[in-house]
């Protein structure tokens, strides 16, 4: 996946106002090498741990909007700070990690730097942050509102039932009906059924 190293001076580009200076404050602290990917789908940022040979790695997709980019850094270096703190004796988002995420979270949200749907979203949130922000369905539905480009994409639950819909890669699917939290759908290629979760982006298909 193609990335660039972000030079500190240029993150505030990626950061809301008034939040670069604390975020840089962690990332020369403990030497993190920071990298901006292109949209990836199944994960928004990625954290590896440092070595003898480099530094933590943290890579955040560059198309978030300020707020989602900074959720997502701070989500990955709450997994720094776990490892620096307990190394690999601990789960990955184990309630260590929970704790230190929620600190981080509540350390900006303080400061009042998220507008007031998401900082509603996030106090909500505090007591037991999900493991992926992804999870976090009604954050994420609002997360979205703050997006400066709109896009074509829609969500799985917008979709009436019976809608055709498509993936990136091409593949196309029949929206059925909701089992429990996610959505029944139906690849016409194959006619595989597969579970979609009722924010998960995809493109409508006209017919």
């Amino acid at each position: 996946m193609p990335k660039k190293e972000v030079p500190i001076s240029h993150l505030q580009e990626y950061l809301p106002p008034g939040t670069a200076e604390a975020v840089t404050t962690y990332l020369q602290q403990y030497r993190v090498h920071l990298t901006i990917a292109r949209e990836r789908k199944s994960i928004l940022g990625d954290y590896r741990h440092r070595t003898h040979h480099v530094n933590h790695r943290i890579s955040v997709n560059g198309n978030l909007n300020p707020y989602s980019f900074l959720i997502t850094l701070l989500h990955e270096l709450a997994h720094l700070l776990t490892f620096e703190k307990y190394g690999n004796r601990v789960q990955a988002h184990g309630k260590e990690w929970k704790l230190i995420f929620g600190q981080l979270l509540e350390q900006f949200i303080r400061h009042r730097v998220f507008p007031e749907p998401i900082e509603k979203e996030l106090l909500l949130s505090l007591k037991n942050p999900a493991a992926s922000s992804c999870a976090e369905e009604n954050l994420l539905r609002v997360l979205r509102n703050y997006d400066s480009q709109k896009n074509d994409h829609l969500f799985v639950e917008e979709l009436l039932p019976g809608s055709l819909f498509r993936l990136k890669d091409g593949r196309v699917f029949r929206k059925e009906e909701q089992l429990r939290k996610r959505f029944k759908c139906t690849e016409l290629k194959t006619g595989k059924v597969y579970l979609f979760s009722p924010v998960y982006e995809i493109f409508k298909v006209d017919v």
